[in-house]
């Protein structure tokens, strides 16, 4: 497959599978109030697990050092009905700054399960996950993250679109709560 599909689009958020197992999800925040650049470490990331209780169960992020955490997260579990097993990431994410562009980097951990992980629950099959945040202008940023699950991952058309509407009521809570953001 040669040609971008879009599976979800709506109020500016956009989930594109680019090819087998390889999807990309593309938004734009701008805040006036805000310098936009300073806010983006690694506290937006518990903060996007934060604001989406309803979806995940359980949430740690150690630090490493000041460019890489090691995070574990715990979705609720979801497709129970469907008899799909409860999924869990166990990641390491590392921060590079550029010039006008912060990219968080994420590779699965695979060599151990995390602790407090339910003994039925299985890890998600990303291979990696590049998310990239372009300074447009102070106050404005363009959100673009590239998710490559492993080569024995099949996801079947259904749950691509289920995938996108989870993703765009994830990050569009985010999204507000950064664009209300008064200092």
């Amino acid at each position: 497959m040669d040609e971008q599909i879009v599976l979800y689009s709506k109020e500016g958020f956009d989930f594109i599978k680019n090819k087998k197992n390889n999807y990309s999800l593309f938004f734009n925040m701008e805040n006036k109030n805000i310098i936009i650049g300073k806010i983006i470490d690694f506290s937006l990331i518990k903060l996007i697990y934060d604001l989406n209780d309803d979806i995940y169960e359980k949430v740690n992020i150690k630090t490493v050092d000041e460019n890489s955490v090691i995070a574990t997260l715990l979705m609720k579990h979801l497709f129970n009905d469907l008899g799909l097993p409860q999924r869990y990431s166990f990641i390491n994410i590392t921060k590079v700054i550029e010039q006008n562009k912060i990219s968080f980097i994420s590779n699965s951990i695979h060599n151990e399960k995390p602790e407090g992980m339910p003994k039925d629950a299985e890890q998600m099959p990303i291979k990696n996950m590049i998310c990239e945040c372009d300074i447009l202008t102070p106050h404005k940023m363009r959100f673009n993250c590239n998710v490559l699950f492993e080569d024995k991952m099949n996801v079947p058309p259904f749950a691509e679109k289920m995938v996108g509407l989870i993703l765009f009521k994830i990050f569009s809570r985010v999204k507000q709560f950064i664009e209300n953001v008064r200092l």
